[in-house]
C-alpha cells in the first residue's frame, strides 16, 4: 500500500499560478528495486495494490530482486500503453465500437484529472528521460516518475507515491532517479513546466488474451501563454498478452481515423513549453545476449526496429525538423533489413504483405527528404563556393516548391489509415511473435537454436556478397558501386542487428567503423546521382535556374573525380578489417 505520510520539504518551486510549493529536498537514505523477473511473452504483469499498476521492467535491463522500500518511498511499478490520437468529435463514436461496448465490464469511470509536470531550469530530469509529475484526482495527490521507453515501445517505467498536496516531493522520487542526476537536482529548484487538464472515462476491456484499461481522454496541456488539445484513446495493459493491445487498437481503427503513437503527455508538453517539434532520435544502440535463443533475438530486434519507427512519426508528422522524415526512412529501411533477414529461417506467409506495406510508405517519404538533402546541404555549399554563378536563388525557390510537393505527399501518406493499420498490425505481430505460426512446422525448431550460430552463417554470406561486389574496385562503374553500396548497407543494419552476439571486442568496434565509414563515403557518391535525378528538368523552369542546375551539375562532377582515391582507400580499409564472427577474433 502506498505511504500517504509524504515529507515537507526545505524547497520552494514555483507552482503552476506563481506561487511557492514545499518539496523534500532530503535525499533518500535507501535506493528501491524497480523491476522483478521479466515476464514470459503473454505472461500476466502482477498489478500493484492501491495504484493496479502492473510490474513490468524494461527488456532492455537486468531485472534485479526487489528489496524492502525506505519508509514513505514510492511504489515501483511499470506500464505497457499505446496511444491512439483521434478527432475530438468522433471521441463518442470510439467509445461505442463493438470491441468496446461489448467487452467492457461497465459503463466505466469518469475523472477530472489535473496534472503539473516539473523540472529544474537546466531540465535535468527531461534530458535524463525522466519527467516528474503531480496528479490531482478529487482530493487525492499522486506524484509519478517515469522514465522514457527503451527498445520496446509499448514499456515505460513508472514509481508512483501518494503526496499531500500538487507540491512534488523530491525525496519520494530520488530512489528511482540516476545517481548521475541527483546533485543536479539537489543544487537547483524544481519549477512547475506545464499544466494538463483532462476529462477521462476510463473502461476496464476483458478478452480472452488480456485485459486493457481504455481511457478516452479530451482535454488540454497548458504551458505559459501556448496550449495544446488533447485527444486521444489511451490503451494500458493490466494483465495478459501485450498483443490485447494491439487486437483492439486495430478493431477501433475499422470505426474511424487513428494515428497510433507512444509520445507521452510529457512530451509534448515540454515540446511545447519550449516551441520546439517534436523529436527526431537515432535508434538506441542495440543489445543481445551472447546466449539468446534465435526466436527471442527476432523479438529484440523486431521491437527495436519497431520502437524506432513509432517514435520517428511525430517528427516526420509534424514537418518542421527534417530529421523527421529522414529517420522514419532509416526505420523503415532497419524494419525491411529485420524481416529480410528473418527469411534465412524460412518461408513466412506473411513477409511479403509486411515488406510490401514498408515499401510503400519509404516510397512517400523518398522525395521529401532528397529534397531535403539538397535545400540544405547541396545547393547552400555549392552556391556559397560558387558566387559568381547567377541563378541559384531562382533555384532555390524551385526546390522549394518541390521540397513542399514531396511533403505533401508524405503527409497524405502518414495521415492514410492504410498507415495506421500497417503500425498497428506490425505491432500486434511483434507482441504475439506471429512468424511461429506462420513458419513451416519443419523450419520451426530452427528458433529454439543459438542466435549466435545463426548469425555466424548470415554475416559470413552478407560480407562475401561485398566483397564479390567490389572485386577490382578500381574498375568499378556508377552502377556497380551502387550495387556495391547496397549490399554494404545490407550488411551494415545485420551488423547493428547481430554483432552484439559476439561482445563488445577491439575487433567488433574496428569492424564497425570502417564498415560505417564504407557506406558513409559510397553513400556521398549516391548523393550525387540523385541530385542529378533532381535537376532533371527543373532548370527549365527559369533561365536563371538552368545556369545554376548546370553549375551543381558540374561541381558534382568535379567532386566524383577527387572522391575515387577516397573511396578506394576506404575500401582497402574496410577489406583489412578481421570480421569479428570468426573464431580467431572470438578468441581475441
Amino acid at each position: 500500500m502506498l505511504k500517504r505520510d509524504a515529507t515537507s520539504a526545505r524547497k520552494t518551486p514555483n507552482g503552476p499560478d506563481g506561487s511557492p510549493v514545499s518539496q523534500d529536498n532530503k535525499r533518500a537514505e535507501q535506493s528501491a528495486a524497480a523491476s522483478s523477473q521479466l515476464a514470459e511473452p503473454g505472461a500476466a504483469p502482477t498489478l500493484t495494490e492501491d495504484v493496479a499498476h502492473h510490474e513490468v521492467p524494461s527488456r532492455s535491463e537486468p531485472a534485479t530482486p526487489e528489496r524492502p522500500l525506505p519508509n514513505g518511498a514510492a511504489q515501483s511499478a511499470g506500464e505497457i500503453e499505446l496511444k491512439l490520437l483521434v478527432d475530438a468529435d468522433r471521441m463518442a463514436h470510439f467509445n461505442a465500437a463493438p470491441i468496446i461496448a461489448g467487452n467492457a465490464r461497465n459503463k466505466g469511470a469518469r475523472k477530472h484529472l489535473k496534472s503539473v509536470y516539473y523540472d529544474t531550469p537546466e531540465r535535468t530530469l527531461r534530458r535524463g528521460g525522466l519527467s516528474l509529475r503531480v496528479r490531482q484526482t478529487g482530493a487525492r495527490f499522486v506524484q509519478t516518475v517515469k522514465t522514457d521507453a527503451a527498445d520496446d515501445p509499448l514499456r515505460r517505467g513508472e514509481w508512483e507515491a501518494s503526496v499531500p498536496s500538487m507540491a512534488p516531493d523530491l525525496g519520494l522520487a530520488m530512489p528511482f532517479i540516476p545517481a548521475k542526476l541527483r546533485d543536479g537536482l539537489e543544487a537547483q529548484s524544481l519549477e512547475a513546466v506545464f499544466t494538463t487538464d483532462i476529462h477521462r472515462h476510463a473502461r476496464i476491456i476483458d478478452l480472452p488474451s488480456g485485459t486493457v484499461e481504455v481511457a478516452f481522454d479530451q482535454g488540454l496541456l497548458k504551458a505559459g501563454d501556448r496550449s495544446m488539445p488533447v485527444s486521444e484513446i489511451e490503451l494500458e495493459l493490466k494483465s495478459g498478452s501485450p498483443s490485447t493491445i494491439y487486437e483492439i487498437a486495430l478493431r477501433l481503427a475499422e470505426h474511424g481515423a487513428v494515428k497510433p503513437s507512444i509520445r507521452s503527455k510529457s512530451a509534448r508538453g515540454f515540446d511545447l513549453a519550449a516551441g520546439t517539434p517534436p523529436s527526431a532520435k537515432r535508434p538506441q544502440k542495440f543489445r543481445l545476449d551472447s546466449a539468446v535463443a534465435l526466436d527471442e533475438a527476432f523479438a529484440a530486434i523486431l521491437r527495436s526496429c519497431f520502437h524506432h519507427l513509432v517514435q520517428s512519426l511525430p517528427a516526420a508528422e509534424d514537418g518542421r525538423n527534417p530529421e523527421g522524415v529522414h529517420q522514419l526512412r532509416v526505420s523503415l529501411r532497419r524494419l525491411r533489413s529485420a524481416l529480410d533477414l528473418m527469411r534465412s529461417v524460412g518461408s513466412l506467409s506473411n513477409l511479403d504483405a509486411l515488406r510490401s506495406e514498408v515499401k510503400w510508405l519509404a516510397q512517400n517519404m523518398s522525395a521529401a527528404r532528397d529534397w531535403d538533402v539538397f535545400q540544405l546541404q547541396t545547393l547552400p555549399t555549392i552556391a556559397k563556393a560558387c558566387p559568381m554563378v547567377a541563378g541559384f536563388d531562382a533555384l532555390e525557390q524551385v526546390a522549394a516548391r518541390r521540397q513542399s510537393d514531396g511533403y505533401r505527399t508524405a503527409h497524405q501518406a502518414l495521415g492514410d489509415r492504410r498507415c495506421a493499420n500497417f503500425v498497428i498490425s506490425l505491432g500486434g505481430w511483434i507482441e504475439a511473435r506471429g512468424w511461429r505460426n506462420d513458419i513451416a512446422a519443419e523450419d520451426l525448431g530452427r528458433l529454439a537454436e543459438p542466435a549466435v550460430n545463426f548469425a555466424e552463417r548470415i554475416l559470413s554470406e552478407q560480407y562475401a556478397k561485398v566483397l564479390k561486389r567490389g572485386r577490382r574496385f578500381k574498375s568499378r562503374d556508377a552502377e556497380q558501386l551502387h550495387r556495391l553500396r547496397l549490399a554494404t548497407k545490407r550488411l551494415r543494419y545485420l551488423s547493428e542487428f547481430l554483432l552484439p552476439l559476439f561482445e563488445d571486442r577491439k575487433s567488433t568496434r574496428r569492424f564497425s567503423r570502417r564498415l560505417a565509414a564504407l557506406q558513409e563515403e559510397l553513400g556521398a557518391f549516391n548523393d550525387m546521382a540523385v541530385t542529378a535525378t533532381l535537376l532533371n528538368g527543373v532548370g527549365a523552369e527559369t533561365p536563371d535556374s538552368a545556369t545554376a542546375a548546370a553549375a551543381i551539375a558540374g561541381w558534382q562532377a568535379r567532386a566524383a573525380v577527387g572522391v575515387a582515391p577516397s573511396l578506394r582507400g576506404t575500401w582497402q580499409d574496410f577489406t583489412a578489417a578481421r570480421v569479428p564472427w570468426s573464431r580467431q577474433a572470438r578468441q581475441v
